[in-house]
């Protein structure tokens, strides 16, 4: 958490683990006093105009985090109805965390300007933010632009969702790990990455591998380049965006996934669109990037 100026200074911060109890009510009455001391570092005190919150499977039109698969919190948890009970802000607002990211983009990074763009989020999932002429995209439900679950194989790897070749299973951090483990037993070449533990790889480690010309961590990642350019080559298709970004872990390899995603966006994109969409590198900070995502969410409420 952060008190950020319009400015996208952020001039306090703290933090607390998300996994702390599944007793949602006493989450947030934790988060709430933390939120209470945040303010209070603040030397000569601050204005605050109002609270903005990114969350997995947050719905915006109803402020509430609804079935998070990766959360303890089950079934449909009243976010913003609960913070209303303890602050007395004008403005208290709740979207999912990518799409508190692309506003993020549009205010402060690299979307300035910019009326069509689409970011993606490459963390533990695959997350989206559509942004079509200016405004973002909810849909009727709150709950539209969810890339990271649009099926690549609908026979392939098992997703956290309950259904089968999700975009996340494959384009992630836990994705490319899957797809190492699977290159390992089809592929003879000598990796550092044999004898790994599953549970110690990390997509860094990945990383590393690679730039030592790791053959199964370059194929790695090529394939994972290769389903994540098909995915984006559909997305384009909906909204003709001037840009899409990649922000997250994963995005931080550089040309090791920027490269082969490009190559294969282009390749599977209809020929109408073919070398007018950039693909960027996210220009939030990516310690600040929640934070900045999230209070974006507010100044965009009072503009």
């Amino acid at each position: 958490m952060g008190i950020v100026d319009k400015d996208g200074n952020i001039i306090a911060r703290n933090s607390m683990p998300t996994k702390t109890s599944s007793d949602y009510h006493a989450y947030m009455n934790s988060l709430s006093e933390l939120m209470k001391e945040t303010v209070a570092l603040v030397e000569g005190g601050v204005d605050i105009k109002g609270i903005g919150v990114g969350a997995p499977n947050g719905n915006y039109y109803n402020g509430t985090i609804e079935f998070a698969p990766n959360l303890k919190f089950k079934g449909i948890v009243p976010v913003v109805e609960f913070l209303k009970t303890k602050f007395a802000f004008d403005v208290i607002v709740l979207t999912n965390d990518a799409n508190a990211a692309a506003i993020g983009e549009m205010i402060y990074g690299g979307a300035k300007g910019m009326r069509d763009f689409i970011m993606i989020t490459l963390g533990t999932g695959v997350g989206s933010g559509i942004v079509v002429n200016g405004e973002m995209v909810y849909g009727h439900d709150g709950f539209a632009g969810e890339i990271g679950h649009t099926i690549f194989d609908p026979n392939g790897r098992d997703c956290g969702c309950g259904r089968k070749g999700c975009l996340e299973t494959y384009a992630s951090a836990s994705g490319i790990k899957r797809t190492v483990f699977e290159l390992l037993a089809s592929m003879i070449e000598p990796s550092s990455l044999r004898g790994a533990n599953f549970n110690d790889l990390s997509a860094k480690t990945i990383d590393e591998a690679a730039r030592k010309g790791d053959k199964i961590a370059l194929a790695a990642f090529d394939y994972t380049g290769e389903v994540l350019g098909l995915k984006l080559a559909d997305a384009i298709a909906h909204t003709s965006p001037q840009a899409i970004f990649l922000f997250g872990g994963l995005a931080q390899a550089g040309d090791l996934i920027f490269e082969p995603t490009k190559y294969y966006m282009e390749e599977q994109m209809l020929s109408i669109y073919r070398n007018k969409v950039k693909l960027l590198p996210s220009e939030l900070p990516p310690g600040d990037a929640a934070i900045l995502g999230a209070s974006a969410l507010v100044w965009k409420e009072l503009k």
